[in-house]
């Protein structure tokens, strides 16, 4: 049985993002598909972040209170959109990956890093937007929200994924676009990167963790790295 190098800096694990760290074209895709319905191109962005019943929705899907399918029925009526189906996989559908972030992940796993996606979700079903854009396979653990109960800040998400990798915060870095998400790691000891929206997000990491860094692969539906969505209800 073959083992994995030992990695090449100090660090031993590194956690992801998957909103504005693995996803490209968040905040296009959804404003396009509000315009396709008719919809100021903001609607969607202001419903799930500032209208307290849509705010409140979005805050029971993160946390697997409320099934995605009755997310879906619920915001929809908010909305004024008569058709609920699938209205989250609608609304994403241009979303693509970022393919050197990707690129990055399998970089880190093949030089020994164990790697983790954490991830405040937000339903896998009708609409995996993990298995759509083809990054399942490439972390070590995952922890999405939904499936905890518990949702990014919580310091108690941190803790469980940094256990489940088997490390201690101080071999390991985190990136996030979102800057509220920061600190409780860093309370923990874990190494911070916030993606701020900078093409050079990949590179930041990967001179961090003393990586090469790759020529991207494919992977899903790839594009840029976006401005910062911080969750995909802020756009």
């Amino acid at each position: 049985m073959t083992s994995s190098p030992p990695p090449p800096g100090p660090y031993r694990g590194l956690l992801l993002d998957f909103v504005g760290v693995l996803t490209a074209n968040v905040r296009a895709s959804v404003q396009g598909w509000c315009v396709a319905q008719g919809l100021h191109p903001r609607a969607w962005g202001t419903t799930l972040t500032h209208h307290p019943e849509g705010r409140r929705l979005y805050l029971d899907l993160e946390a697997g209170r409320l099934s995605q399918s009755e997310w879906n029925r619920r915001t929809a009526a908010l909305l004024g959109v008569a058709d609920h189906e699938d209205l989250m996989g609608r609304a994403w559908a241009g979303v693509g990956s970022d393919a050197a972030m990707i690129a990055l992940a399998r970089t880190a796993r093949r030089a020994g890093l164990k790697v983790a996606l954490l991830s405040n979700s937000f339903g896998l079903d009708p609409y995996d937007p993990y298995e759509t854009l083809g990054v399942n396979g490439l972390f070590d653990v995952t922890v999405l929200s939904e499936v905890e109960g518990i949702a990014k800040p919580d310091p108690e998400i941190y803790r469980r994924t940094l256990e489940r990798l088997g490390l201690d915060g101080g071999a390991c870095v985190f990136v996030d676009d979102n800057p509220d998400n920061l600190p409780p790691a860093r309370e923990l000891g874990i190494t911070t990167v916030h993606a701020d929206g900078g093409p050079d997000l990949a590179a930041r990491v990967a001179a961090l963790l003393d990586l090469p860094l790759q020529e991207a692969d494919g992977v899903g539906r790839e594009g840029a790295t976006e401005v910062s969505t911080r969750s995909p209800g802020a756009v």
